[in-house]
């Protein structure tokens, strides 16, 4: 079949590309830029990648699926409309190509990326070529997405919308068998309107989990709790529960599965979210029948992935790390993880409200208390959401931003920048400064 993609070049499209093209299908696709790593990506599997949604420039195909960045007004979308040309969503064409896989999904508000490469990791390692669709780049897997021959499939599971005419969440098209549910917090301001109108997605995808399916998640988060007493009918793996079966407990960084307590001291990744990442990740393979020793030993040449808690290099002394944090939440963990780590050195925090619930205010005053281990922060804080408290230091453009922090950066040992967006335009001025 030939299938053309609108908005490729996303990580999730870019993804579906190649696990379309190994599934035997002919496969182009459209974007407004594209751009390196994702370009030189899609280039290897010799996808044709055209410029722009020009229907002139718009192939003729059997099937067109349109990504979640795209809306009406759009031109390649209003000529599909106007001549009912086939369409559907990026994770409704993604689902139907999993109804003969055994999909193990990762969900949560935080450390989806990480804990999805963690169990990619672990069944790759334990000879087992699965297949796999994760929104980010490993430092030990080679591409985003792969088709597997074996028949069990690691997926991250967002509870993002599909489409604009596909307002379900896109973890609903998956029909896992094995969901994991690290955390469930309040984000995505821009499609959902509170706390409830995501529990309520989570439960939709509850409800679509076989009876001999396997919910894994965390007990001692309340929002999940509030999730399962909502009603779950598949077999429930749950950490740090009144029963203690399976206890998790960073302070030792421990595992206790029913009458054996297992050690994760040795494992690389610092901080309390990727020791709950690590813990999910095992318990996930053990549902597909990976033994927790096993997947602790495969784990110990796990690298993480770029972009999370990432280190960058030294310059002049000064430790640089890039992160993606974007979520009051994820920038606590990450600040505390490196603060922990570092406790005699100062470290300057560099913080951009990127994500479109941070932006809008939707956090408040809030987002200033969750980077409150390290030393100082400077905030670029586009719409002066932080406005209001002028002891905060931040400015509202990325010109002012980089100055700023050129500034102060020889004042401190470590710098973390925390941004979901374009890192690298900030990050290269800022090493282009060390290297004058």
């Amino acid at each position: 079949m030939r299938i053309h993609i609108l908005g490729i070049c996303g990580t999730f499209m870019g993804g579906l590309a190649q696990i379309l093209k190994e599934s035997g299908h002919e496969i182009s696709g459209s974007d407004i830029q594209f751009y390196p790593p994702m370009s030189d990506y899609l280039d290897s599997f010799d996808i044709e990648m055209i410029k722009g949604y020009d229907i002139k420039s718009m192939p003729n195909a059997d099937l067109y699926v349109i990504g979640n960045a795209l809306s009406r007004g759009n031109e390649s979308v209003e000529h599909i409309l106007s001549n009912s040309l086939p369409f559907k969503s990026g994770p409704e064409m993604l689902g139907e190509i999993l109804k003969n896989k055994k999909v193990l999904a990762i969900s949560g508000t935080h450390g989806k990326t990480t804990t999805s490469y963690m169990l990619t990791h672990i069944m790759l390692d334990q000879g087992r070529d699965v297949g796999f669709l994760v929104g980010g780049i490993s430092n030990n897997i080679s591409g985003s997405a792969s088709l597997g021959s074996d028949r069990t499939f690691v997926i991250e599971a967002d509870e993002y919308d599909s489409a604009f005419f596909d307002k379900r969440s896109k973890f609903i098209h998956y029909s896992p068998s094995t969901i994991v549910i690290n955390n469930i917090e309040f984000d995505h301001a821009d499609i959902f309107n509170n706390l409830d109108d995501i529990k309520r997605q989570f439960h939709h995808l509850i409800k679509i989990i076989p009876s001999n399916g396997n919910v894994v998640y965390f007990a001692d988060d309340k929002n999940i709790r509030d999730l399962i007493d909502m009603g779950i009918w598949s077999n429930q793996i749950a950490i740090n529960d009144n029963a203690n079966s399976i206890e998790a407990v960073y302070s030792d960084k421990t595992l206790k599965y029913e009458e054996s307590i297992y050690s994760l001291n040795e494992l690389p990744l610092i901080g309390e979210h990727n020791f709950k990442n690590y813990i999910a990740a095992i318990l996930a393979a053990k549902t597909d029948g990976v033994q927790i020793q096993d997947s602790i030993k495969s784990l110990a040449s796990f690298d993480g992935v770029k972009r999370r808690l990432e280190y960058k290099g030294s310059y002049d002394g000064i430790e640089i790390y890039d992160d993606f944090a974007h979520h009051p939440t994820a920038i606590e963990f990450s600040s505390n993880a490196l603060v922990t780590k570092n406790p005699s050195k100062k470290i300057l925090g560099l913080i951009e409200l990127g994500s479109n619930t941070m932006s809008g205010g939707s956090h408040g005053l809030s987002l200033v208390e969750s980077a409150k281990s390290l030393t100082h922060v400077i905030w670029l804080d586009h719409n002066n959401v932080l406005s209001e408290d002028s002891s905060i230091e931040s400015t509202n453009t990325t010109e002012d931003f980089i100055s700023a922090a050129i500034s102060a950066v020889s004042d401190y040992d470590i710098v973390i920048l925390m941004t979901n967006k374009d890192s690298q335009k900030i990050l290269k001025p800022i090493a282009d400064y060390f290297e004058k």
